[in-house]
């Protein structure tokens, strides 16, 4: 079995790519559907493959926002890219997965060119995090490990049902099979994740998240990152969610995601990544 989200194929009838859902995309919602961080990922691949196509090295990812406003089902996909604004100092790219001849999710990327910082000092919280100790890392074949104050780092999320404040710390998942995943291709995929970390409770994760939205100041580095809960706000079966991004060397942005009450009942995380094949 791959350990990747999809494996690619050309369609025999317009060459072009379409993406096969490998059991690794599987969410722990029921109805077969992708996880929303296969789609992010997808969809973060495919700007990503735009921005180096246009040569631009001088760019980075600075805010990349999802918008999942359709189920995605483990079945074929493709992505479809358009160039909103490519100017010297700033970029643009809108990205949109399709399945079934049709959209079901979106995403907006946008890149800015770095450059010398002022030398003005204006006011920045003091947000730090602490990535789990080496005895408690992701075990060879699993992806995460997660956090809560209740019960500190371990890897089955079940042990995390309580009111304690919730972290997540994840290792790269390859996007496509024969692919090394980057860090934006990781990172833009991870956002999703953020409906986990503030939405996992006492009964499990009741909500299901409709966008996320990541902001950055750099990638990560070392081929690992964690998100640690920073706000949560709900009223009426909504819930906006905000939690920080952070490597070994620091904090480096933000995600946020806004929720709904699943009126089907908790995901079950234990078989995230474990649903069946799909074919073409």
């Amino acid at each position: 079995m791959s350990h990747a989200f999809f494996r690619a194929i050309s369609d025999s009838r317009t060459h072009a790519e379409v993406l096969i859902p490998e059991p690794q995309a599987g969410s722990g919602w029921d109805g077969g559907q992708l996880r929303g961080m296969a789609v992010g990922a997808a969809l973060a691949r495919a700007v990503e493959r735009e921005v180096t196509a246009r040569g631009r090295t001088d760019l980075r990812p600075v805010r990349w926002t999802l918008d999942l406003f359709r189920p995605v089902f483990m079945r074929p996909c493709r992505t479809r890219l358009t160039v909103v604004r490519d100017g010297r100092r700033l970029a643009l790219f809108d990205a949109v997965l399709i399945q079934d001849d049709r959209p079901v999710a979106r995403a907006g990327a946008l890149y800015l060119r770095p450059g010398p910082a002022p030398d003005g000092l204006c006011w920045s919280p003091d947000t730090t995090a602490d990535p789990p100790p080496t005895d408690r890392l992701p075990a060879p074949g699993q992806d995460r490990v997660y956090f809560s104050e209740d019960t500190g780092w371990g890897p089955d999320p079940r042990t995390h049902h309580n009111t304690g404040r919730t972290g997540i710390w994840h290792q790269p998942i390859t996007v496509v099979a024969g692919e090394q995943p980057t860090p934006f291709q990781f990172v833009a995929g991870l956002a999703d994740v953020t409906n986990v970390i503030t939405n996992l409770g006492s009964n499990g994760l009741e909500y299901i998240n409709a966008d996320a939205t990541l902001t950055l100041t750099r990638l990560p580095e070392g081929g690992e990152a964690g998100l640690i809960c920073l706000d949560r706000i709900a009223q009426d079966g909504i819930v906006i969610g905000t939690a920080a991004v952070y490597d070994r060397k620091g904090v480096f942005g933000t995600t946020t995601v806004s929720s709904l009450a699943n009126a089907r009942g908790p995901a079950d995380l234990t078989v995230i990544g474990a649903k069946p094949n799909a074919s073409l």
